[in-house]
């Protein structure tokens, strides 16, 4: 009786094993526009090697202090994306953006090109070493925090490679006198925003030019599927209310949502499953999710 129990014990423990057994690849992906290389993250769902199937995939961005290999070190599950990666069998990538590199083409700085990183040659990059739906309607885009304003941002510009975007807590307002900030923080992060941006108050205004919250037209000529979501204790809060205002005065369709929480790993943890749900169901849409999805046991 005692040796039945742990066999099954053991079965179970090998079933909950191969139940999520997504690869992760480190890929160099070198940058002619910056003259450098950086890393990316490349989640591949256990399908992937199983298929000869081309596969979704999801660009998933970090914050503003962060690097490229945040999702997968620093959320409380260390398996998060693994198990969406498998669970949704779509490829999940998460490149550099460098310490408040903004996820633009700096107007001030010709070495902080990053909206042509990420557009031009990542997706280059990905395209060329997987099995990828190399088109709009398989590609789908979202990040945290300036991750989030740069998900947006991206695929507000670029609506020929994305089908769809999201932001959680995202830093929608560029300017920080717009977020609920302590004057030390604002201090604090006031070079790496004049790095990239200028200063404040210069003409012309690059702060309210390249935030996304002054965007919302553009959205909404797009035609872009967007999921925004922000805890209630986050201090960003008001540029995602902002931005949610705009949207629902000029009639865009979005889907957004408050929580309780802040600016935390723990929020952002519980925010990404609704985001892929959410990203799911449109490829689906799209008729590019064509493998069966497995369900988390």
């Amino acid at each position: 009786m005692k040796f039945r129990r742990l066999f099954l014990l053991g079965l179970l423990g090998s079933l909950g094993i191969s139940a999520f057994a997504a690869k992760v690849d480190s890929l160099d992906i070198p940058s002619a526009a910056m003259n450098k290389t950086y890393k990316a993250a490349v989640v591949l769902p256990n399908a992937y090697a199983k298929s000869k199937a081309a596969f979704p995939v999801l660009y998933l961005l970090h914050g503003g202090g962060g690097r490229f290999s945040d999702w997968l070190r620093l959320t409380p599950d260390k398996q998060l994306l693994h198990k969406l990666a498998d669970q949704y069998n779509v490829i999940i990538v998460s490149p550099e953006g460098e310490r408040l590199g903004g996820y633009l083409d700096s107007p001030v700085r010709k070495d902080n090109l990053f909206e042509t990183y990420i557009t031009q040659e990542v997706l280059t990059k990905i395209d060329n070493t997987y099995r990828t739906i190399r088109d709009r309607k398989g590609r789908v885009i979202t990040g945290l925090s300036m991750g989030g304003h740069g998900a947006l941002y991206l695929a507000t510009r670029h609506p020929e490679l994305y089908c769809a975007a999201g932001s959680m807590s995202g830093a929608l307002d560029l300017d920080p006198a717009n977020w609920n900030i302590s004057p030390e923080f604002s201090q604090q992060i006031k070079p790496g925003f004049e790095r990239i941006l200028g200063p404040l108050g210069a003409m012309p205004n690059h702060y309210a030019a390249h935030s996304v919250v002054n965007m919302a037209d553009k959205m909404k000529a797009n035609n872009l599927k967007i999921i925004i979501d922000c805890g209630v204790d986050d201090f960003l809060l008001e540029p995602n209310r902002e931005l949610h205002r705009r949207l629902v005065y000029n009639k865009t369709p979005h889907d957004y949502t408050e929580r309780p929480g802040g600016h935390t790993w723990d929020y952002w943890e519980n925010s990404l499953p609704y985001h892929v749900l959410f990203f799911s169901k449109i490829l689906q849409a799209n008729g590019v999710a064509n493998l069966q999805a497995q369900k988390i046991r």
